[in-house]
């Protein structure tokens, strides 16, 4: 088996880590000696790939006929020239190449002098290959005709046995082949392989798009080795998310912010009762529910003064940030019912309130960043426009530009959401009501931030959400709404990937009446594939988070109140942060003729997009 490319075969590369050597140096020319391709196995995309370095495998011509030394790739940035190139019976190929006198070139090679830069690069096209082979049932391809045609200098390592520094006694250049293959007379490339060729394309520019991201952001925290941490990062294969969250971690350890926690010890965590609490508020004339919460009590006016709200606001209190980050453990007897048993069976605390909450939010179980335990407001960095290219005359200037840095900000804006109990059930001792209470102001908060985060006005102090986010892709179904079609799926699918944003948590996100409808919908006539496939990646094998807090009451055209949002996306992007503890005010006048309290949870957070391509919504499905 082979695969054979056309005139216009694709472009690859292959990275090598340089080790730089004072014996393969010349300061005063400014020439490097360096290995730049070996056989070392590459894994692409289509199987491993061995690049044949018998001489009459690699086409040479090209590369010593003043190759361009680059940097990162870029045509517009040539730091010098390829001045020698051979590949030698120990299967390896190696150049000698100039640095342009250029004060970018005269600074490229004293990094590469002071081993700051450390990786090259050779960019070759692929003309033929045969399968020799597989290993662990991947097929094995040996590139027996290949042409470099440029060396970098780059971040990304792949080739660990080439480099400078491994290129003592360069043999002179090779002469141009004589016996070339005639690209004219090549075959055209097969489906299968116009589809390896595409796919390899995507995967370089992902990672293109990665790496000026990491690059993006590090020169931001300069004063914090940030651009070292991208290098590892980039080097490591490692994501945007990751490194953004490692910046900030050592942004934090460095300048530490507030910590939100009291003190609490892991015995006041478990002792801390939300009943005994609410108790105490709603009745404040009951001295022996106020004796009896009294280190409740004690702890909420701590964290009270701790976050910096006034002791006397109103008459509410506030859960201190340490029980709701910790998990809280009963110590009960499953056995003996006086002993526990009676209570065992309804307590649900298996986590911290924060972790339970994040699990009760259907965005956060499609990917959402949730960020807890803020002080003050947040400032995320993000690229938001890249450099530009421009075609310039001969020894003319390009105009000159870079990366637009802005930032995404998080700033507290309070969530209020209330649930009602009788008085009885307050005072019931005989069954444990504390994770009852506990898991109902879950739920009720869950449902206000999860409604926020998808579709917050961002007015009259609510988060903006994502169908409400200005520069989210937008899929319409008519004038006047439309039942969802497979064609819609994959329009919204593709308005992610044509603004490059068709990576990290990718997930749909709509309410259970489109769920119905994905189940009942074909994708192509006669075809008995609906649109809802079931499994863990229902819709064309990505997750579906279902919430009816995402609209099924929007309004088209005549189509008034009818139709509902369909989002899909990496919701990575999503962020949401959370503020200090829990407040809690309670009302025991508005359900006093039925004898209930209501308790209001009142909650810090703020929610936002960290790039708004990475969404895209059809809001008028029928």
């Amino acid at each position: 088996m082979s695969i054979k490319q056309t005139k216009w075969p694709a472009v690859l590369h292959r990275f090598a880590t340089i080790e730089a050597a004072d014996d393969c140096l010349d300061g005063e020319n400014r020439t490097v000696n360096l290995s730049f391709s070996s056989e070392e196995p590459y894994e692409r995309i289509w199987g491993i790939e061995i690049l044949d370095h018998a001489p009459t495998s690699v086409r040479l011509d090209r590369l010593v006929d003043g190759g361009a030394l680059l940097l990162n790739h870029d045509p517009d940035r040539q730091i010098g020239v390829v001045t020698a190139a051979n590949c030698d019976s120990d299967k390896v190929c190696r150049a000698t190449v100039k640095f342009s006198s250029s004060e970018a070139g005269q600074e490229i090679y004293q990094d590469v002098a002071d081993g700051i830069r450390k990786k090259v690069s050779v960019g070759y096209r692929i003309l033929k290959a045969v399968q020799e082979g597989t290993k662990a049932d991947v097929p094995v391809f040996r590139v027996m005709d290949w042409e470099p045609f440029e060396i970098s200098l780059v971040s990304i390592p792949a080739d660990p046995t080439v480099g400078v520094g491994r290129s003592d006694d360069l043999p002179p250049p090779q002469q141009p082949l004589t016996n070339v293959i005639d690209l004219k007379k090549e075959t055209f490339m097969s489906d299968q392989t116009i589809e390896v060729r595409q796919a390899t394309e995507d995967a370089t520019n992902q990672t293109l798009r990665r790496v000026t991201e990491i690059l993006a952001i590090g020169k931001q925290f300069t004063k914090y080795d940030g651009d070292a941490l991208a290098e590892k990062f980039i080097q490591e294969n490692r994501t945007v998310e990751d490194f953004q969250k490692e910046m900030l971690q050592i942004v934090a350890t460095k300048n530490p912010l507030p910590n939100p926690e009291i003190g609490m010890t892991k015995k006041d965590i478990k002792n801390f009762s939300f009943v005994r609490l609410i108790n105490a508020l709603s009745n404040p004339n009951d001295i022996k529910m106020q004796r009896e919460a009294a280190f409740e009590l004690e702890l909420s006016q701590a964290a009270r003064q701790h976050n910096g709200v006034s002791t006397t606001k109103g008459a509410g209190a506030t859960i201190p940030y340490d029980v709701l980050a910790n998990s809280l453990e009963r110590d009960l007897t499953v056995g003996v019912a006086a002993d526990g048993g009676n209570t065992v069976a309804t307590n649900l605390l298996s986590g911290s309130f924060i972790d339970l909450l994040r699990n009760k939010l259907a965005i956060t179980q499609v990917g959402a960043t949730m960020l807890t335990g803020l002080t003050g407001n947040v400032a995320i960095p993000r690229q938001s426009a890249a450099s530009t290219a421009f075609w310039v005359a001969e020894n003319a200037a390009p105009t000159e530009s870079q990366q637009t840095i802005a930032q995404v900000t998080l700033t507290p804006k309070t969530v209020g959401a209330f649930t009602d109990y009788s008085r009885r059930l307050l005072l019931q001792g005989a069954i444990d009501v504390e994770s009852f209470v506990r898991n109902d102001l879950l739920q009720v908060l869950a449902l206000a931030i999860d409604s926020a985060a998808i579709s917050g006005s961002g007015s009259s102090n609510q988060p903006r959400g994502i169908t409400n986010t200005v520069g989210i892709g937008s899929v319409a179904g008519g004038a006047n709404g439309a039942q969802v079609t497979w064609q819609n799926i994959i329009d919204l699918e593709a308005a992610v990937a044509n603004a490059n944003a068709d990576m990290g948590n990718l997930a749909y996100l709509t309410n259970s009446r489109q769920r119905a409808r994905f189940k009942a919908i074909l994708q192509a006539t006669n075809t008995a594939q609906f649109i809802w496939q079931g499994g863990e990646l229902p819709v064309n094998g990505y997750r579906c988070a279902i919430s009816n807090q995402v609209p099924f009451n929007l309004t088209k055209g005549t189509s008034n109140g009818v139709c509902s949002a369909i989002i899909f996306g990496n919701f990575t992007d999503l962020l949401i942060g959370m503020w200090g503890g829990l407040d809690l005010t309670i009302d025991p006048y508005t359900g006093s003729s039925a004898g209930t309290v209501r308790v209001v949870a009142l909650q810090d957070v703020d929610i936002n997009v960290r790039n708004v391509v990475s969404f895209a919504a059809m809001l008028d499905a029928l």
